[in-house]
């Protein structure tokens, strides 16, 4: 493609990023209403959860979030029937990532159904994981239907919606687009996030323009003061989140081992719902997504007590429910996860006489690392915090915290909560391997003849491994050159040589060579210089002693990896 049809394509997908924001900030405020519907039916009351439930009585609780669950499970189990029987997929960061035609429809909406169900009934789960994958629909859609003639693939447009999707949630559009090129593409390419960062502001316009003007977390009123104290604390509070995010993937993935044994998926959610009932008893704090808990801890509404069963109460309510296939996103209860640990670990360190300041501000530098450490996504997770509460001053503390946990969970060798992420990271660790690699790791034996033997035997030796070239080495082991099996036979038939001729006499002294100690990427260079298969292999440019040789196939497979 030439640089002028590439100009015309970014300018398509800007003009197509704006319609695309503003139907993804659309169907998310379509998704909440819906919600707040069935609060009204089920509850009589638009409250959240965590205080709309406390109308029935104690007792029924695991019922309420065992029946959502239930009901959860019909649509997903229908859904997964559908996606098992017409191999799709319906994640819009699988799609994005494997560059495919469409998120499918029947399946998205289906899986959307179950979300609502578990999160009407107090689900432990986020709302933005079904809000962006209908925005991300909604973009395909779009795509398939407006846009079908223009110079753009379709998982471009579902890339703009899913970031405007998740931009209208948390009015964050520079974190949401950095986060669908981060996590879906596993790149930060300015073609790239251009329209993804055009379709995420007009989503948060969008929003904006229908009254949703404030912060998600409006906290500029305290500011963080960087004092070395303040600093050691914010790493603490990094690395102890690595381990909260390391803790976090394992308790998931414990958790779906465990359900997996319940095969009937109506069954399995509603098993967790009435799991997460029964921690309701002990807070009600652990229902939801956690967003209104977050505003009351930014508050300064907890007790060092209450942190604590809420830290792990919430933890475990959410692996129960994340376990048991509730769909739905991780985003907000790892900010609350993290608000918690934050506070917590101010509130102790102040306890114990180091000068904290205000404790409650160390709850944003918790949201920021737990969601990355669980994420994997920390450039993400700092803007994202950046951008919910719009205090600057939270940038540096955020950052270090961040990259501090997002590399302990890295270093504990834990997956991501995205799938898409372990793919990135494969690859990223093959890139590495290869650019890092040396020829001496992919040597194998070939055949080597001595000058004197025949070139009947070079003949014989050829038909027997299926190579062009037969090797001529000297009696030490020296590299002297390689007889072509096509030069041999043309020149049997031409009379020059009989088959009893020394192969010294057709052995080419200039053929390429490569040497152990050369890196992978050499050799790469050196295959690509002319048509070869294999490649002799010498232990150094001085002695030149022939050591085996090194296959194009090999490296092809080296390669792959990455590719």
């Amino acid at each position: 493609m030439n640089s002028g049809s590439k100009h015309a394509l970014n300018w398509t997908s800007i003009l197509v990023a704006i319609p695309t924001g503003f139907a993804a900030s659309l169907v998310t405020l379509g998704f909440r209403r819906v919600i707040e519907l069935i609060n009204s039916l089920v509850f009589g009351t638009r409250q959240d959860v965590t205080q709309a439930i406390g109308v029935y009585p104690w007792y029924f609780w695991p019922l309420i979030v065992g029946i959502g669950g239930l009901i959860a499970g019909f649509f997903l189990r229908y859904a997964t029937a559908i996606e098992q029987k017409e191999t799709v997929r319906t994640d819009y960061l699988e799609v994005i990532n494997a560059r495919l035609d469409a998120v499918p429809t029947k399946t998205s909406l289906f899986r959307a159904l179950s979300s609502i169900a578990s999160i009407s009934s107090g689900a432990s789960i986020g709302r933005e994981g079904p809000m962006v994958q209908l925005s991300a629909l909604c973009g395909s859609l779009m795509g398939r239907l407006c846009f079908k003639n223009l110079p753009l693939k379709n998982t471009d447009v579902v890339a703009m919606a899913a970031a405007a999707g998740l931009s209208s949630v948390y009015h964050a559009p520079l974190a949401s687009a950095i986060f669908v090129a981060e996590i879906a593409f596993g790149i930060s390419a300015l073609q790239r996030l251009i329209p993804l960062i055009i379709s995420s502001g007009v989503a948060v316009l969008t929003m904006w323009t229908l009254g949703y003007r404030s912060a998600i977390y409006p906290f500029s009123h305290a500011q963080f003061e960087l004092t070395p104290g303040t600093i050691a604390l914010t790493v603490v509070i990094g690395l102890l989140a690595g381990l909260i995010g390391w803790a976090m993937i394992w308790l998931i993935a414990q958790s779906r081992k465990r359900f997996a044994r319940l095969k009937s998926l109506p069954l399995r959610l509603g098993g967790g719902g009435v799991l997460v009932g029964i921690l309701a008893i002990a807070t009600t704090n652990v229902l939801g997504n956690g967003y209104e808990v977050i505003v009351e801890i930014m508050a300064g509404g907890f007790v060092l007590k209450g942190l604590l069963i809420l830290l792990a109460l919430k933890m475990i309510a959410t692996a129960v429910s994340v376990g048991s296939n509730a769909v739905g996103g991780l985003f907000t209860p790892s900010l609350l996860i993290g608000a918690v640990l934050g506070v917590l670990v101010a509130t102790l360190a102040s306890h114990a006489g180091f000068p904290v300041g205000n404790a409650v501000i160390f709850a944003a530098v918790g949201m920021g690392a737990v969601l990355a450490s669980v994420s994997q996504a920390p450039l993400m997770a700092m803007l994202m915090v950046l951008e919910m509460t719009l205090n600057s001053s939270l940038l540096f503390p955020t950052m270090i915290a961040c990259v501090l946990a997002s590399m302990t969970v890295y270093r504990l060798q834990s997956s991501s909560t995205y799938p898409v992420i372990k793919n990135h990271f494969s690859r990223s660790d093959a890139k590495f391997d290869f650019d890092n690699g040396i020829i001496s790791q992919f040597i194998v034996s070939g055949a080597a003849l001595m000058p004197d033997d025949s070139v009947g035997k070079a003949l014989a030796v050829s038909s027997l491994k299926r190579e062009r070239f037969v090797y001529v080495i000297s009696e030490t082991g020296q590299f002297l050159g390689a007889a072509s099996i096509h030069d041999i036979s043309r020149k049997v038939l031409d009379k020059e040589i009989t088959l009893d001729s020394p192969v010294s006499c057709v052995t080419d002294a200039a053929f390429p060579t490569i040497f152990a100690n050369q890196t992978i990427t050499e050799g790469w260079e050196a295959f690509a210089r002319g048509t070869l298969e294999r490649l002799p292999v010498l232990n150094n440019p001085h002695e030149r002693k022939y050591l085996g040789a090194l296959t194009k196939t090999s490296l092809i497979q080296k390669a792959k990896d990455f590719l």
